[in-house]
């Protein structure tokens, strides 16, 4: 049985507002999300048939239907919307220690990173490993809205995520509750790899050329690299979340076939 958590309204005034969802998955996910509460649908006619049904389901608004041009005008200027546009009310947000239960979890904790792309692509891998939850500091953070729901894939309706103030405190305070931080450099000394988990875990990553902030990476139990090739030791920081984010899974929670 999931565990009951307390949570809270988002953490600044940008996201008190209602945020506008665009495309097949992440319009859907949010349809399927009890949590999410949707004000209005609108899809373009050829989708009218598969979204009025999974919205009557849910016990949705019933979706307006709009030409394909009229709908982008909804949407931020190149958005690809699928055809679906959703405007929804921002998920609540747990504290971040309610989320830990003392299993093999694992966090995924941003620092800096400002690119909702990226932030994105990070939740869309946290939710296929099964991350228990992706934090971040609520300055120097992408906006939670369409863009980066876009690049989530829908998975921003499977993985809470949290924004904090103090990143370094909330590292203190999970360390408290028992989670192991490890912090992801491309320059420390030992290799991710030989690493063994048994317990909750916080993988630490950091925007890409700078890395983690010296205050955060002294809040890490361990800072380790990734086994890449010395002559091209770079990965874009959600490729590097996710090899991570498998390789925790593949010690804890192997796949049967």
């Amino acid at each position: 049985m999931k565990r009951k958590h307390r949570v809270r309204p988002a953490a600044s005034g940008r996201d008190q507002r209602s945020v506008t969802l665009w495309g097949r998955h992440a319009v859907t996910a949010a349809i399927a999300n009890a949590n999410r509460s949707i004000e209005v649908l609108y899809c373009t006619p050829a989708s009218e048939a598969g979204i009025r049904a999974l919205a009557g389901a849910a016990g949705r608004p019933e979706p307006l239907v709009l030409a394909a041009r009229d709908l982008a005008d909804r949407v931020p200027e190149n958005a690809v919307h699928q055809g679906l546009v959703a405007v929804a009310r921002p998920l609540a947000q747990p504290d971040p220690m309610d989320l830990i239960d003392g299993s093999a979890q694992v966090f995924v904790v941003l620092d800096q990173i400002t690119d909702p792309q990226n932030a994105g692509a990070v939740l869309r891998s946290a939710a296929a490993f099964g991350a228990a939850g992706l934090i971040m500091q609520d300055r120097h953070s992408p906006p939670i809205d369409g863009i980066m729901a876009k690049a989530a894939s829908g998975a921003l309706e499977h993985v809470p995520v949290v924004l904090v103030t103090n990143l370094a405190r909330t590292l203190d305070r999970m360390k408290r509750h028992g989670v192991w931080c490890i912090g992801l450099s491309g320059s420390a000394a030992a290799a991710f790899t030989d690493l063994g988990f048994d317990g909750p875990v916080a993988l630490v990553l950091g925007a890409e050329g700078p890395g983690l902030r010296r205050l955060t990476q002294d809040r890490c139990d361990a800072m380790v690299r990734l086994p890449t090739n010395a002559r091209f030791p770079t990965l874009n920081i959600s490729n590097a979340a996710a090899i991570a984010l498998y390789e925790f899974r593949r010690q804890t929670a192997p796949c049967t076939a």
